[in-house]
């Protein structure tokens, strides 16, 4: 059987044994990928393939290199047999239990299936436990602090089903979603390294539930630790190093393997989504929108990940498309916390931050750890001057996710508002430390060594050329560079970036004080050094302007005359007014 055949019988034989588990989000990912399955053209009509059109585009646009669907040489995946189901467990008391679960009666459930000793039986059981545990927690987070407020409230259910579980992993009686939700219980309960090694063994038996890689890739937060874990080589696998990879910062690591499991999974919106997201993080806005425009057109209802487009839009000030955007989540489910980050991106990009706050507070009461809310509702509150508001935003996103650069850089800029340059470089470094290849975070540190009270120039002009050789889109590194070293007094180096920023700016066809104070700069500089061919050529260029320049250049000119000759200055009317 073929690898592309293999997958598609796994994942669906997965998608019915999730559902049955409900296991949901889980479901939905498998049936995801089963249709993103490259189909034969000779076995399928184009009525059965229709949903999959739109995809091929972005297909062969993002593929440069021809990608085979089977395993490259040397790699073979290993065969995971599908678990059998127990005999009995679709009984009448299972079936009941399932319809109270789906109805969110999760206690009503698990009492249900107390007397039911069937592994099916018994995670649903736990599960629904865990889930009633979840949902009280929630509900004591709302009465003792509000719906967005800090809390202590736990899970009640975690200790009695770290014992249950624990005894039937020590007599052997657990299946891989039994594992799956030990992982789980030990994780909340603080026994990472335990979670960790349930968690492999889950996914090791069992290797097409995504919640457990998902959990799996949460305790992977360093590469050491992702290298550390014994994973059989499975299909499923590329797909957690691919999402681990692009957590773990290792864009184009992630890049790579998402490219080369297009080879099978050539339709799969979701990998082409992740694929924007890793473009995203590379800044490449071009290729991000041409894709996300994609999905829309292949997807017209999906609101997963558009406010990573809303994102974009926001950064190239595209209004038109953003309000577009905003309308049509609105109109699809208004009540999503994307949706809700989409409409106050849209506010905020008219300027109206107060109302763009007022959604992003909408996002968080529907999901008080969507990480985005928090961040983005960090930056308006910036932009309101409300400082001690922002830090609490950021403070409470970085508590979310350490590893959100973008947080970080948010409190570094908050306590830079407030004239705190040593707490403000504090977090530039965390940020920088997990964004290297940013210009923003280099520029935002070196601005901070620059301040009277730190007064480091000699750790600024590192910091801009880190930013100048991290494809600087703002021109603001070489400018800097120039200017410190002429501080210094080292104006061989400054002259060397002056130059080099006046042909960014030929090149990209600005114009500007900075390219006035080049030249002005240079044409002094080879003045001095007597090089007054270069130096006249500078002073010619200025003769364009028509400010106080004008004038400088025309009196370094008639200096220059007079150097080169004995006779009396030469009258310099004849030049262009």
């Amino acid at each position: 059987m073929s690898l592309i055949e293999s997958c598609r019988n796994e994942l669906r034989t997965a998608i019915s044994q999730l559902n049955g588990r409900c296991l949901y989000s889980a479901a939905k990912w498998a049936a995801e990928q089963l249709v993103g399955i490259k189909q034969d053209p000779a076995k399928y009509t184009p009525s059965n393939t229709r949903f999959q059109r739109g995809s091929s585009s972005i297909c062969r646009r993002f593929c440069t290199n021809e990608i085979s669907s089977t395993p490259v040489a040397g790699v073979s995946y290993v065969s995971t047999p599908v678990m059998e189901e127990d005999e009995v467990v679709d009984s009448d008391f299972y079936l009941l239990a399932k319809s109270y679960f789906d109805c969110r009666e999760y206690r009503r459930a698990a009492h249900v299936l107390r007397d039911q000793t069937g592994k099916k039986s018994v995670f649903l059981r736990c599960y629904a436990l865990y889930l009633a545990g979840e949902k009280r927690k929630e509900e004591e987070m709302i009465e003792l602090e509000g719906p967005l407020g800090k809390s202590d409230a736990v899970n009640r259910e975690l200790i009695s089903l770290e014992r249950e579980l624990s005894t039937l992993r020590k007599n052997g009686t657990m299946d891989p979603f039994i594992l799956y939700l030990y992982g789980l219980v030990l994780k909340d309960k603080g026994s990472e390294n335990l979670a960790r090694t349930v968690l492999v063994e889950s996914v090791n038996s069992y290797p097409w539930n995504w919640n457990s890689w998902l959990e799996l890739q949460s305790l992977c937060t360093t590469i050491d630790i992702l290298n550390s874990i014994n994973l059989n080589n499975h299909w499923m696998k590329d797909f957690f190093l691919a999402s681990t990879y692009q957590e773990l910062r290792m864009h184009n690591e992630a890049l790579t393997k998402y490219e080369y499991l297009q080879g099978t999974f050539g339709f799969s919106n979701y990998l082409q989504a992740q694929i924007a997201k890793a473009q995203y993080s590379l800044r490449e806005f071009e290729q991000v929108e041409v894709v996300f425009e994609e999905l829309l057109r292949n997807d017209p209802y999906r609101v997963e990940d558009m406010d990573m487009y809303s994102n974009v839009l926001y950064a190239k000030e595209c209004f038109s498309a953003l309000s577009y955007l905003a309308h049509r989540v609105f109109t699809t489910d208004k009540y999503r916390p994307e949706s809700c980050c989409i409409i106050g991106n849209y506010y905020s990009l008219k300027g109206q931050h107060e109302k763009s706050v007022v959604y992003f507070r909408r996002a968080l009461k529907l999901n008080k750890n969507y990480l985005s809310a928090w961040t983005l509702m960090g930056h308006e509150y910036v932009e309101m001057k409300n400082t001690p508001a922002a830090i609490d935003a950021y403070r409470r996103a970085v508590d979310i996710n350490p590893r959100d650069y973008r947080a970080w850089y948010g409190l570094g800029q908050a306590f830079e508002m407030m004239h705190m340059p040593f707490y403000a470089l504090h977090y530039f470094r965390k940020s920088v430390f997990l964004q290297p290849n940013d210009s923003r975070l280099w520029i935002a540190m070196a601005q901070c060594y620059e301040t009277e009270q730190l007064h480091m120039l000699e750790e600024a002009i590192k910091c801009y050329r880190m930013a100048a050789n991290c494809n600087d889109s703002e021109a603001i590194a070489l400018n800097q560079l120039a200017k410190l070293h002429h501080a210094l007094g080292r104006d061989e180096e400054a002259a060397f970036y002056y130059k080099k920023d006046l042909e960014r700016m030929e090149a990209e066809e600005r114009e500007g004080p900075n390219m006035v104070e080049a030249l002005i700069f240079l044409a002094t500089h080879c003045r001095a050094h007597n090089r007054f061919e270069d130096a006249e050529v500078y002073c010619t260029r200025l003769l364009d302007y028509t400010g106080p320049e004008k004038e400088t250049a025309k009196s370094m000119l008639r200096g220059m005359r007079m150097a080169q000759s004995s006779f009396p200055a030469m009258d310099v009317e004849h030049f262009p007014p």
